[in-house]
């Protein structure tokens, strides 16, 4: 999001002893906030140093730059002087944008959740000088609301408490420390010893808990605000391609399982849970009907008012799981086309809408600039004269439509996308909600009406960008463009994957020297710049890059992607453990008991850790290394408890487990670059079968992916395809149809 403009506030004069040192920070989050009267810092030693000088708390503030109530509390309490001056002279004040710095985010988050029951953005949490919380909120009002002191007060509340009651503050400190400590799983995952096998009748179980959360009058599961839960539509959408792992649910004999509870036949209750969701969330006013591309949540169950921030990883993540639901054929309620559609709008306004060009303003001969990397999100509201309107840009009314349509087909419109008087999200503006399938008379209505709608909007003030670059979600960019690519049969979305993974390699990936290669987590204006990539910026990238190579073949990708894995086991797989940072600040150290986190849940993006299974899943197959195997199957080892009583934040580990049940199913495609190959090629990158990983022999390359080693061409020169398990293969077929008959028999 976009902060309030520093004109809107006017010059300050800085108070005595500070100043505000956000204007050279390279994330447009923190930059936003360089013009307030706030003294603010960026977090690091010396802001925490200063504390301790001066024997105050550290006011620690978290937001990113899309977030809607960061930008309301920065208006009503950041710009306004008295409160600036008060903050200053009592605390020293520190601004993190939580997209960069997602540990401090985590632990932080974690204690604001301990101490006030809630969690959320913008975060407020109070500190001692050496980085652990004593007193926390999220969002507070400039003047009290029932419930709910006013900013002003807390200051002064905690400023009081840290003067007069020191020593209960300092105890407070370190008994939420040592709290935060107990409650971090990373002493439960060894990687050192052989792991528990994994049991397919778990995975059932835990198709039927979701079935028992599940909304399936709007799709999706639990109530508002609901949230697009992609990684578990991309565990249900395994677990319907894999009708070997049929097995009886025990969930389904429960007293609490309903009239429609799971049975024996698990595939087809997931896929029918993954296409309700899929086809509710695309036919709602998530999903930006004439733009494409999803916002962050709806804050109704229904999906019809959306938090219209828009994010680069939930969009990535939607673009793969709606290309998958196309490759798994789709159901007669959401057919495979309908999905195909969606996914390519998705797919266009990534690249459209988030693209960043090179350096350079234009192209060659004045051509368009293509997208090298993808800007992380779009801002909820949009400036318009000066003021900040939420969803402004993507809102109607009914006179709107018919002024541009005219009078029939814009009362039709108004009818078909549920624009009415009054609103649903101003008195006057609704976004295009159309709740249903669009087909027959309507869907050519639409056909005529949304170039039109479309043209006029583009008009209108637009959201702002944040075009800060993160390796992790450009990773998860990588894999959606690239199956994307392959199963729409648009090789130019193929193309934008490489020149992504092109711009991770050379400017966030520092190559090996004397020890493993590094990642950087963030760059501005093509520089990396700040921490070092976190475990799910390694283990996004290389399952992007992995990806990547199974589409395209080129052993580039696969050998960066090696390279990242090994790199990552090095920095967050130390002592028998993992973590998900690598001690980038001790003040986070210092606020989790000493020890370093790890969070097996998925929230907006899969969990880091079982993001890392995947990748070293995939690593295993495609190299027989039997060492990532076992670190993936030790992670894999910590689902049993989660899969039936928390299935919904652990959807990847699912995903991950399903593909790993599956074999993985190891598919060498050899021989020469004919249209036959293609053809064999094409077949496989079409399966569905959960956990497929295919390798492509590359004549370019100097050493070929272990899989291919050995495996060539037929007797009759042609190309041919080895499926494997373990790197033990059948024998080999030469046709389309042999490929697709052997992946189901070994699916069953």
């Amino acid at each position: 999001m976009q902060d309030p403009e520093t004109a809107n506030s006017g010059p300050r004069s800085p108070t005595p002893g500070g100043s505000n040192a956000l204007s050279a920070e390279p994330s447009a989050y923190l930059r936003q906030h360089a013009g307030n009267p706030v003294h603010w810092q960026p977090f690091g030693d010396a802001a925490f140093a200063a504390a301790a000088i001066r024997d105050v708390p550290v006011f620690l503030s978290i937001g990113y730059a899309a977030c809607h109530w960061c930008h309301v509390m920065a208006h009503e309490s950041f710009e306004d002087q008295d409160t600036a001056d008060y903050l200053n002279a009592h605390f020293v004040a520190v601004k993190v944008d939580r997209e960069e710095r997602p540990d401090v985010d985590a632990v932080y988050m974690a204690a604001t959740q301990a101490i006030s029951g809630e969690g959320g953005w913008p975060m407020s949490v109070f500190l001692l000088p050496d980085g652990r919380a004593f007193h926390a909120g999220t969002y507070f009002p400039p003047r009290p609301m029932p419930g709910r002191p006013s900013f002003r007060q807390v200051l002064e509340a905690v400023s009081e408490a840290w003067t007069e009651r020191r020593g209960a503050v300092e105890a407070n400190a370190a008994t939420l420390a040592r709290g935060i400590a107990a409650s971090q799983p990373a002493s439960a995952v060894r990687l050192d010893g052989p792991p528990e096998p994994l049991d397919a009748a778990l995975l059932g179980e835990a198709v039927g808990a979701l079935s028992r959360s599940e909304d399936q009058s709007h799709g999706g599961f639990g109530g508002a605000p609901k949230f697009p839960p992609s990684a578990v539509l991309e565990f249900l959408i395994r677990h319907a391609a894999a009708p070997g792992d049929r097995v009886p649910s025990a969930a389904a004999d429960l007293d609490t399982a309903g009239p429609d509870a799971v049975g024996a036949d698990t595939a087809a209750a997931a896929r029918d849970m993954a296409g309700r969701a899929l086809a509710a969330m695309s036919r709602s006013a998530l999903f930006d009907q004439l733009d494409g591309g999803f916002a962050r949540y709806s804050v109704t169950r229904d999906w019809s008012v959306p938090h219209f921030e828009k994010m680069l990883y939930d969009n990535a993540q939607l673009l793969r799981v709606y290309v998958h639901w196309v490759r798994l054929g789709g159901t007669p309620e959401y057919p495979a086309a309908e999905a195909a559609a969606v996914a390519g709008h998705t797919a266009d306004w990534l690249l459209t809408r988030l693209g960043l060009p090179p350096a350079t303003a234009a192209a060659p001969g004045g051509g368009a600039v293509q997208a090298v990397a993808l800007a992380s999100s779009l801002d909820a509201d949009t400036v318009v004269d000066g003021v900040h309107a939420e969803g402004a840009s993507y809102l109607w009314t009914a006179a709107q439509l018919q002024e541009l349509l005219g009078t029939a087909d814009g009362a039709a419109v108004a009818a078909l996308m549920n624009v009415r008087t009054p609103g649903s999200v101003t008195a006057d503006g609704s976004p295009l909600h159309p709740g249903r399938e669009i087909a027959g008379d309507d869907a050519v209505l639409w056909q005529r009406a949304r170039p039109v709608l479309a043209q006029a909007r583009s008009g209108r003030p637009q959201p702002g960008r944040d075009d800060k670059v993160v390796a992790g979600w450009n990773g998860l960019a990588v894999a959606a463009l690239a199956d994307a690519g392959a199963v729409l049969a648009r090789p130019e979305l193929v193309a934008a994957a490489e020149r992504i993974a092109a711009y991770l390699e050379r400017v966030h990936w520092q190559p090996p020297g004397d020890g493993p290669g590094r990642l950087i987590r963030v760059s501005h204006g093509g520089m990396a710049r700040g921490i070092g990539g976190l475990l799910e910026d390694y283990a996004f990238c290389a399952e992007g890059l992995f990806a990547l190579y199974g589409v395209t073949g080129h052993t580039r990708w696969y050998n960066l992607a090696a390279a990242m894995l090994d790199a990552a086991c090095v920095r967050f797989a130390a002592d028998g453990g993992l973590k998900d940072a690598a001690g980038e600040s001790a003040q986070v150290t210092a606020a989790q008991g000493g020890r370093d986190g790890l969070d097996l849940f998925d929230n907006a993006a899969p969990s880091g850790a079982a993001a890392l299974a995947g990748a070293l899943l995939t690593h295993s197959a495609l190299s027989g290394s039997p060492e990532h195997r076992t670190l993936a199957a030790n992670i894999l080892s910590l689902l049993p408890p989660l899969a039936v009583r928390a299935p919904r934040v652990a959807g990847w580990l699912l995903a991950t487990a399903q593909a790993a049940l599956a074999g993985p199913v190891e598919a060498a495609v050899a021989g020469p670059d004919t249209p036959g190959r293609a053809a064999l090629h094409r077949a496989l990158l079409l399966s569905p079968s959960p956990g497929l990983v295919v390798a492509v022999q590359d004549d370019g390359a100097a050493r070929p992916v272990p899989l291919l080693r050995g495996r060539g061409a037929g007797p009759d020169g042609a190309p041919q395809v080895f499926l494997c398990r373990g790197m033990v293969c059948d024998r080999p077929t030469g046709s389309v149809e042999g490929v697709r008959e052997r992946l189901a028999t070994m699916a069953r």
